[in-house]
C-alpha cells in the first residue's frame, strides 16, 4: 500500500492555497496548513477537515518575520521528516512605504525571501521523499513582466520600487527566478521545482486595489480559488508535471519575459537571498 503524501501549503488559510488544500485533501494527501490569521487558519482547518475526512495540522506564521519562518521550519521538520510537496503560496501586495522588522521590502520579503528560506530549511525533509522526486510549487504572477528587480539588491525598502505595484512585480520576478535557480541546484538532487500562473482571482488580496475592486463589480473576468488552484494540484500531482524549472497556466506551459528566466540573473538573485535570509551557501 503506498503511503500517504505529505504536503505543505503556505498561505493555505485563504484563497488559492485553501482552494488547493481541499483539492488535495480530498484526494488523500496528508495536509498541512501555514497561515498568518489565527481565526483565518482555524476556519481553514475546518474546510479541509471536511474535505478529507482528517484534521490536518496547522502551523500559525507571519512570513514579514524570518524568525516566524524559521520557528516553524524547525517545527515541520521535527513533526514530517519526509515532505513530499512544498507550496510556496503566501504573497501580499504590501503597503509601498513599509519595511519589515529584518529592513526589507515587506512585498518582497512575504512573497519571495520567507518562501526561499523556508525552502532551505525544508530541503532535507524534501530529498527524504519516497518515492521521489519531491515537488516545490511556487505561485507566479503575469506581474512579472512589469517587475523592477535588481538581483544584486533586491530587498531594498521599496522607494527603491516607487509603487506597490512595482514591487508586487519585482517579488513575482523573483518567483520565477527562484525557480529556474532551484531547477539548477536541487533537481539533481530529487526535488522538481515549478512556478504557475492561476490568472486573476477573486480573493481577499489586493483588497485595497480599484482593480480587485472593480473585478468584485464584475465577476466574470476573475477565476475563482477553485479554478484557480487547478494547476497549483495538478503540478502537486501529476506525472506529465515534473518538469524541473518550469512555468505553467491553465496545465500547460507559458512564456516568461527574459528578466525572470535569465540563468545568470537567477544566480544574482539566489546569492543575494542567501545573503539576506542568514543562509550558507
Amino acid at each position: 500500500m503506498s503511503h500517504r503524501r505529505t504536503v505543505v501549503v503556505t498561505g493555505g488559510s485563504s484563497g488559492i492555497g485553501l482552494a488547493a488544500a481541499e483539492a488535495l485533501a480530498r484526494a488523500g494527501d496528508e495536509v498541512v496548513l501555514l497561515g498568518r490569521d489565527p481565526g483565518r487558519l482555524e476556519r481553514a482547518v475546518q474546510r479541509v477537515a471536511r474535505a478529507g475526512g482528517r484534521t490536518p495540522a496547522a502551523h500559525r506564521a507571519d512570513f514579514a518575520v524570518l524568525d516566524e519562518v524559521r520557528r516553524v521550519a524547525a517545527d515541520l521538520r521535527a513533526a514530517h521528516p519526509r515532505i513530499d510537496v512544498l507550496v510556496n503560496n503566501a504573497g501580499a501586495l504590501g503597503p509601498w512605504r513599509r519595511a519589515t522588522v529584518d529592513g526589507y521590502d515587506v512585498t518582497m520579503q512575504v512573497n519571495h525571501l520567507a518562501g526561499f528560506l523556508l525552502s532551505h530549511l525544508l530541503l532535507d525533509n524534501l530529498r527524504a521523499a519516497t518515492p521521489g522526486p519531491a515537488r516545490l510549487v511556487t505561485t507566479g504572477s503575469l506581474a512579472e513582466a512589469w517587475g523592477w528587480l535588481d538581483p544584486d539588491n533586491p530587498f531594498a525598502p521599496l522607494t527603491r520600487y516607487r509603487s506597490r505595484w512595482l514591487a508586487y512585480g519585482a517579488s513575482k520576478q523573483a518567483n520565477l527566478l527562484f525557480t529556474v535557480e532551484a531547477a539548477r541546484r536541487w533537481a539533481p538532487l530529487g526535488v522538481v521545482p515549478t512556478c504557475f500562473f492561476p490568472g486573476a482571482v477573486l480573493t481577499g488580496f489586493g483588497r485595497t486595489s480599484p482593480l480587485f475592486t472593480l473585478g468584485r463589480a464584475v465577476p466574470m473576468f476573475f477565476r475563482t480559488p477553485e479554478r484557480a488552484a487547478d494547476t497549483l494540484v495538478w503540478l502537486a500531482t501529476a506525472g506529465e508535471a515534473l518538469r524541473a524549472g518550469g512555468y505553467f497556466a491553465s496545465r500547460a506551459p507559458m512564456p516568461a519575459t527574459r528578466r525572470a528566466t535569465d540563468p545568470e540573473r537567477a544566480r544574482r538573485l539566489w546569492e543575494a537571498s542567501l545573503t539576506a535570509a542568514g543562509l550558507s551557501a
